[in-house]
């Protein structure tokens, strides 16, 4: 077991059930096997009354006769067949929206955890996303969880368990994840992950006090909740601003792994086909600057929970305009559910980060660059599933210089874009395919004069 001023030990990845750097586990019996528990918990000891947000969630349902369909249908139109149906009898799986329910109210009462304690070592992190997780695939969850309603009821109910996350004061209990136990986030095989990933992209054997402000003599470091943990704060000297003195070289703007790089993007394009091409003004929340990126060339990247979660300014300039766009929290596109055979990709959100741009809950800043080279470009904050709030932390008209802390993503996994404008010489991306994150505030691309 790890001790509680962060001593590194290194885990066999033998012993993992899930690739350390990915939101979702990589096998995924490891959300099957928490949400069986989670149901047997409730089927042992019975329905509770719902939280207030809720019991508001089942009216929406029962009064709204679309939703009511939606909620009712998807349920249903999950395959009868493998993996599916492995217990016949329903027990370990969500049997409708009034179970939905139950094993939602079950989760405002706890943190995510790192590991599920009844099952093999692996990371939960998402339990929202492993509720919805069959039924966002199907026909009637695609449409749902694309329904404007919908996607206010679960801001609300996102947000009220935010709260939970976030006051200390309030939810001293969100903290007990961050113990040194088996399902701790500082136990054995959590702190191992968090630093395997922390010191990959530059081959480093930091501590975790090596590489975040915090108290290692404190319990939990001195967290004082699940979400103070989340939004952990950067030792400056662990990630240096690239060419700090060179403003054509784009510092990258979260700690994230690679996903996609896209030139000549369309100002509106089709993104919810499977290739997802990016549809720039969709992106930009339809703001009128965005009309100067017909063209653009856009650099994606992924945050897993594992990942440090504020945003740095790519250049140094002026914040020309920065606001959130509220959108969907768990909405898949259509291509992405029954596949070949019937069965529904398990794969959901990882694979649909293009879609997500467009449609998922954001954060955009516009930056004037003080490079004439790069000119006016943008940096696009992507919710993902339970990522209920996008912070920015600058304002419009402020100076920033290259590395500057702009903002932070809150509760879970993410992704974030950077977009140039058409005729911007922008190259030298990271490499697709690369494994390892791209240290941020570290170099990304380089522009030409």
């Amino acid at each position: 077991m790890v001790h509680q001023h962060g001593d590194h030990v290194e885990i066999p990845h033998e012993h993992r059930v899930h690739k350390p750097g990915a939101w979702l586990p990589a096998d995924h019996r490891v959300h099957r096997k928490w949400l069986a528990h989670a149901i047997d918990h409730i089927d042992k000891h019975g329905e509770k009354e719902l939280v207030p947000v809720l019991r508001e969630f089942k009216e929406l349902i029962e009064n709204n006769p679309r939703i009511y369909m939606y909620f009712t249908e998807m349920w249903d139109e999950i395959p009868n067949k493998p993996p599916y149906n492995k217990d016949p009898t329903g027990k370990r799986q969500i049997r409708d929206y009034h179970h939905m329910l139950q094993v939602l109210n079950h989760v405002f009462g706890s943190a995510p955890e790192w590991t599920d304690a009844a099952a093999s070592v692996g990371m939960v992190g998402v339990p929202m996303c492993a509720i919805f997780d069959y039924a966002m695939g199907t026909p009637s969850g695609h449409a749902a969880f694309l329904d404007p309603d919908v996607n206010r009821m679960l801001k609300k109910i996102l947000n009220e368990w935010g709260e939970y996350l976030k006051v200390s004061q309030l939810s001293p209990e969100s903290a007990k994840v961050l113990g040194s136990h088996r399902a701790g986030w500082f136990g054995e095989v959590g702190y191992a992950d968090l630093m395997e990933v922390a010191n990959a992209p530059s081959k480093t054997s930091f501590k975790f006090e090596d590489m975040y402000k915090c108290d290692p003599t404190k319990p939990h470091f001195g967290f004082k909740s699940w979400d103070d943990f989340f939004t952990r704060q950067l030792q400056e000297s662990a990630r240096p601003v690239a060419s700090p003195d060179d403003d054509n070289v784009i510092a990258n703007a979260c700690e994230s792994k690679v996903f996609n790089v896209v030139r000549n993007a369309k100002l509106r394009d089709k993104f919810w086909i499977k290739a997802q091409p990016y549809s720039v003004v969709d992106m930009l929340g339809n703001d009128p600057l965005s009309r100067h990126f017909d063209g653009a060339t856009v650099y994606q990247a992924f945050l897993s929970a594992l990942s440090y979660h504020r945003w740095h300014a790519p250049v140094s300039g002026t914040v020309r305009r920065c606001f959130v766009r509220d959108g969907t929290y768990f909405s898949e596109p259509l291509f992405e559910s029954p596949v070949e055979g019937g069965q529904i990709d398990t794969q959901g959100i990882r694979v649909a980060q293009g879609y997500l741009t467009a449609l998922a809950t954001r954060a955009v800043i516009f930056f004037e660059a003080a490079s004439p080279a790069v000119g006016l470009m943008a940096f696009v904050g992507v919710g993902m599933d339970e990522v209920s709030s996008c912070e920015i932390t600058v304002r419009e008209g402020q100076r920033v210089r290259k590395g500057d802390e702009i903002g932070m993503f809150h509760f879970g996994g993410s992704s974030h874009c950077l977009l140039f404008r058409k005729g911007v010489k922008v190259g030298r991306f990271p490499e697709l395919g690369r494994q390892e994150n791209v240290p941020v505030r570290g170099q990304v691309a380089v522009v030409e004069p």
